[in-house]
């Protein structure tokens, strides 16, 4: 009797202990299955699901808009005051419904061109696209910059005054964002481009060149940005983990340092194109990209200014930046590498400066870099969606997770129990 029972015990502690090296087994084991499954299938190439969602996502992206309506045109003209702008939005698109084009395969990445269309979404927008703003005049600002020619801006200055053009100018939201027939530019003698926006051209062109990383090598990275248009794109910083609709996600934000000036951050150099508007390069938050524009004076940054130095922000009031409001971010699902959850948020700046041979721009008395309009493009997986993830890839995941702790911790207390039992039960036996 007394063998059976202690043999009954040995066998459980086996047993036990079986389960538990079972489980701990299945860990390490269990992970290397699901991320083989899953790395099958959310690589970017010909044939995975996921290469499939991405050439034309299902997931509807917005554009929203918010214009800084100036306020006291005619007092910064006239006295150099400080510029007095009110925000008006949203305007909502939507954008990124046309499928990639032109896209190759190289090593670890793939390129595409990405069509460009904007719909407007009246529903999501506070207006319509006839609602009017006074704003910068793009044509009038931009022209000493591209013209330093003494003898040409005073040709200039002549048309300007011709096609009654000022520093300022009322335009719809339409004719801003997609284009508008310029009278200055339409009076000057030699062929040019006399259409001006701040997106123009944009619907029927194409976007990119974009180089994205497929994953195979790294899952984490599949699908950010490599380099755009042959240039390095702006990095994201670990922040937080977040929930999203169910699904753990980390986010990652832009951080304050890719707009820091260049003795913060030297990969910032090339952006500092002169020493007076930048303060002999100590200014912050502002980006110029007037290089990449064709001369134009165009300057980015985070909208309202944030986490701009206050030499930027001083000459303009009526600004609130707001760091949970106005900061770039995307959701990452850590498994799979999707981004299930993005806003990236920039806003537009025209630097406008003194200018002598110019009469609309001659009584300035210091330049202004000056907020034109701010976005915020966004998208989020669909409830749908979601629940498909959960079921399919969050939910399979927590129940293995389940099943090897489960395994792991009935073995170890059966193999305690039933090894202490035995004990017992020798001791008693030998009494």
């Amino acid at each position: 009797m007394g063998c059976d029972r202690n043999c009954g015990l040995i066998a459980g502690a086996v047993i036990g202990a079986i389960l538990a090296v079972f489980g701990g087994i299945l860990m390490p084991v269990g992970d290397m299955l699901v991320e083989k499954t899953i790395r099958k299938e959310v690589v970017l190439e010909e044939g995975t699901i996921a290469f499939k969602n991405w050439v034309k996502t299902g997931t509807d992206v917005y554009r929203q808009f918010w214009i800084f309506d100036v306020q006291n045109p005619q007092e910064v003209a006239t006295n150099s005051s400080r510029i007095k702008v009110k925000q008006k939005g949203p305007y909502t698109y939507r954008v990124r419904y046309l499928a990639k084009e032109n896209v190759t395969h190289e090593n670890y990445t793939v390129s595409f061109m990405q069509p460009n269309g904007a719909i407007f979404e009246p529903s999501m927008s506070v207006g319509t696209e006839n609602d009017t703003f006074t704003v910068l005049n793009l044509a009038v600002a931009a022209a000493p910059h591209i013209y330093t020619n003494a003898f040409v801006q005073a040709v200039l200055n002549s048309l300007i005054k011709k096609s009654k053009s000022s520093m300022f100018q009322t335009r719809t939201l339409k004719e801003l964002l997609w284009g508008y027939s310029d009278p200055f530019l339409s009076l000057v003698p030699y062929p040019i481009s006399t259409t001006v926006g701040v997106f123009y051209p944009y619907n029927n062109t194409a976007d990119g060149v974009y180089k994205v990383f497929n994953g195979k090598e790294d899952i984490s990275k599949v699908a950010i940005i490599d380099t755009y248009k042959g240039k390095r794109s702006i990095y994201a910083v670990f922040g937080s983990e977040v929930n999203l609709k169910g699904i753990p996600v980390y986010r990652f934000v832009l951080p304050s340092k890719a707009f820091a000036s260049p003795f913060q951050n030297p990969d910032n150099d090339c952006f500092c194109t002169e020493k007076i508007i930048s303060n002999n390069c100590t200014s912050y938050g502002v980006l110029d990209i007037s290089k990449c524009k064709e001369g134009k004076p165009v300057y980015i940054s985070l909208p309202h200014f944030l986490h701009a130095s206050p030499d930027v922000l001083e000459p303009i009031e009526g600004l609130n930046p707001n760091e949970e409001e106005h900061r770039t971010y995307l959701d990452v699902e850590p498994v799979t590498g999707f981004t299930l959850h993005f806003a990236k948020r920039l806003q537009v700046n025209i630097l406008v400066k003194p200018a002598k041979k110019i009469e609309a721009l001659k009584a300035l008395k210091r330049p202004y870099i000056v907020p034109i309009l701010w976005l915020n493009e966004t998208g989020t997986i669909g409830d749908e969606k979601a629940e498909m993830f959960r079921s399919q890839v969050t939910g399979k995941i927590k129940l293995l997770g389940l099943v090897e702790i489960t395994l792991l911790s009935v073995g170890v207390v059966m193999f305690v129990a039933f090894m202490i039992s035995y004990c017992v039960c020798r001791s008693q036996d030998v009494k």
